[in-house]
């Protein structure tokens, strides 16, 4: 039994704006084909995909509060140029400068249209092949207990973890990493982004919930009544849902 990634989530007023910004600052394309707007790869909506995680934007009714999210994209760049031409392009596209107490730091902090924070770093070894998003970064307390949790509910491998960092990574070797960071501050608001996970053919969804409550997850309910995935929380109180098996 394992889950894994299939899409980042994010919240949105207006779905297509944010799924249109997105599309084109990954150089992917956008897909809205019902009441939500899939972001992948050119080449067709490929779903699950077999090497990167996409991202999916729902429509909510409400719009993202001043609290900084606890989940972002740290987004991967090939040299000083290509930073300073991806920043201007995407702030060309909608994004806005955004200051999160970051101070002086080698990567730009921006917004994208609806105000969720993404991070343009600088060219770094370990983020060579992954793809434009070099990381999905999650703030939280204790990155060891996030890896513990993680690298039990999810197939993706530990590649590192200290007091203040952990990341892990699609044992394929392909794609972005999914990274905890020790932040000072704690959850208070609910998550404007989030993973879903997708259980692999022939696992059973239930079976797969089950399994990361034993592990420390909780349900969680935000009004998403009768629905054919299933919404927990992580041991500090992220959202993840569980998808029905494709």
């Amino acid at each position: 039994m394992a889950l894994r990634p299939v899409h980042v989530n994010i919240k949105a007023l207006d779905h297509s704006v944010v799924g249109r910004f997105w599309a084109a600052a990954l150089g992917w394309s956008a897909y809205s084909a019902g009441v939500t707007t899939y972001v992948g790869p050119v080449g067709g909506p490929v779903w699950p995909d077999p090497v990167g995680v996409g991202i999916d934007v729902i429509p909510v009714p409400q719009a993202k509060t001043s609290t900084k999210n606890r989940v972002h994209l740290d987004l991967a760049t090939t040299s000083a140029a290509h930073q300073a031409e991806l920043v201007a392009r995407l702030q060309a596209l909608g994004a806005t400068p955004a200051d999160v107490g970051q101070g002086e730091v080698p990567w730009t902090v921006l917004a994208d249209p609806e105000g969720n924070e993404l991070c343009v770093l600088e060219p770094r070894e370990s983020y060579r092949d992954t793809g434009p998003i070099a990381a999905v970064v999650v703030d939280c307390t204790d990155p060891r207990a996030m890896a513990r949790f993680w690298g039990k509910a999810i197939d993706w491998t530990l590649h590192e973890v200290t007091d203040d960092h952990a990341a892990l990574r699609s044992p394929k070797g392909v794609g972005p990493y999914l990274e905890f960071l020790r932040t000072p501050d704690v959850k208070t608001v609910p998550d404007r982004v989030h993973l879903d996970l997708l259980p692999y053919p022939g696992d059973d969804q239930a079976a797969e919930a089950a399994r990361l409550r034993a592990l420390g997850a909780t349900d969680l309910d935000l009004g998403q009544g009768d629905v054919p995935w299933t919404c927990l929380t992580d041991p500090e109180g992220h959202e993840l849902c569980v998808l029905a098996p494709s």
